[in-house]
């Protein structure tokens, strides 16, 4: 029966999100309802059980989410991205600017959200296409790859803080792992797939960027040095970094876990205070000439646009605060066992099954997250680095097939005016590829430690 209510309330709330075009957020919050009444969690305490998971997941999500948009949004307004693509280009040279334009949406892609970074890289894009000639693939899906990659496997990115803090994974570890994984998935996922439609296909410069005005140059008037941006970039990774080493040295009995000077350092790595913390370095850096009017301005405005994806993974959490009181997890559990099925291999195959159906990868992570949840929970000899490369196998499913319920595949298509079959045969391959490699570096992960 709970095997039966688990399958119904997947189909349901795909029906409601695809056919009846019901937001996510209200589809979720009205399937968890129904679960719990349908799978019996007492009337009295269902309204609680869903606001645990609600609030237990907003709790970590929401930090991270709203911190790291509004880093991005201080680098894009100043022209942050812009100084890291040049200097990036200048330095690799003309043959390699596509893999400099994919580097450095790389190193955007990390506080930024995948819409947001391809719409403030594009024109970069288009006018390093224009300058050095060739099929604007080479350029543009380098960029649109990492962004992409960046989006499903590293926090603070909603999907996997979100499904980070549903396994109970550590964060700092979770990030350390997600860009070991990243990097080599963005290579042979997307660049040398970029590299290999280059020469296959000629896609010209968009008509309408070519008929647009000029691009002024110097979208602010001082730009910020490559240097700030780079340390920017760099800063929250190595506060994160200095909490899970001390940690780790803490386990080894390197250290002393319990002095202050261990706790008072690994408070400075924790992900909420290191984003904090690099959000005040940020606004002192690129302050400028701008008031603190201003400043406060660009951080509100970069708020806005996350509110819907917070929401979302908040009731993602809700769903699977439902399933975990309902004892849906430990079934699953047991028929996985008995199916022999791997956890891993489990997370990834419902991830690219809700994906397909319903487009969204943030929904795809949380849902699959809160499905699996349960199960992890329920299964004995999981490691610190599983539960990050179960995280790593949801994300990569989250992230294959990319077709038209997804905003991304026509975001891709609007701005490079490619036909719906073209992209079909371009973008959703180099999705696919993206997921299935970082899927085979995570399993191969979880064999090897």
């Amino acid at each position: 029966m709970l095997i039966l209510t688990l399958i119904a309330s997947i189909i349901l709330l795909l029906v409601l999100i695809i056919k009846f075009r019901v937001h996510a957020f209200v589809a979720l919050v009205l399937v968890s309802l129904l679960t719990a009444l349908v799978t019996g969690i007492p009337v009295n305490k269902i309204i609680s059980t869903m606001l645990n998971g609600f609030g237990g997941t907003l709790a970590s999500v929401a930090l991270l989410v709203g911190l790291g948009a509004m880093i991005g949004r201080l680098l894009e307004i100043t022209g942050g991205a812009k100084v890291l693509a040049d200097t990036l280009i200048n330095k690799f040279g003309e043959e390699k600017a596509p893999f400099a334009l994919g580097v450095a949406s790389l190193l955007f892609g990390f506080p930024i959200f995948f819409d947001a970074g391809l719409v403030v890289m594009l024109p970069i894009i288009f006018s390093v296409a224009k300058q050095f000639g060739g099929s604007l693939f080479r350029y543009a899906f380098p960029a649109a790859g990492a962004f992409a990659v960046t989006h499903a496997f590293l926090p603070p990115h909603p999907g996997p803080v979100a499904s980070g803090d549903l396994l109970g994974a550590n964060i700092g570890l979770l990030t350390l792992v997600g860009i070991v994984i990243a990097l080599p998935t963005w290579y042979f996922g997307a660049y040398l797939y970029s590299k290999f439609l280059g020469h296959k296909y000629h896609l010209p410069l968009p008509k309408s960027f070519l008929n647009a005005a000029p691009i002024n140059e110097t979208a602010v008037q001082n730009p910020p040095k490559f240097g700030k941006v780079m340390f920017i970039l760099l800063l929250p990774l190595c506060l994160i970094m200095l909490d899970t080493v001390l940690n780790t040295f803490s386990v080894m009995k390197l250290i002393d876990g319990s002095a202050l000077w261990v706790e008072s350092l690994r408070l400075l790595g924790k992900t909420p205070v290191a984003l904090l913390i690099t959000l005040l370095v940020t606004i002192i850096l690129l302050k400028q000439q701008r008031s603190v009017e201003q400043i406060e301005k660009i951080c509100d405005n970069a708020l806005g646009p996350i509110c819907a994806i917070v929401l979302v993974t908040g009731a993602g959490g809700m769903f699977g605060g439902v399933l975990r009181a309902s004892g849906i997890g430990d079934v699953v559990a047991n028929m996985l066992s008995d199916m022999g099925v791997p956890v891993i291999i489990a997370a990834f195959l419902i991830s690219t099954a809700l994906r397909v159906a319903q487009g969204s990868a943030t929904v795809a992570i949380t849902t699959t997250s809160a499905l699996i949840a349960p199960t992890v929970a329920a299964t004995t000899g999981l490691s610190e680095l599983d539960l990050c490369f179960i995280v790593i196998s949801i994300a990569s499913g989250a992230t294959v097939l990319s077709h038209v319920n997804d905003s991304g595949f026509w975001l891709i298509s609007r701005f490079l005016e490619l036909d719906t079959k073209t992209a079909f045969k371009t973008w959703t391959v180099l999705e696919t590829l993206i997921g299935l490699v970082g899927f085979g570096f995570a399993l191969i992960g979880s064999i090897i430690f």
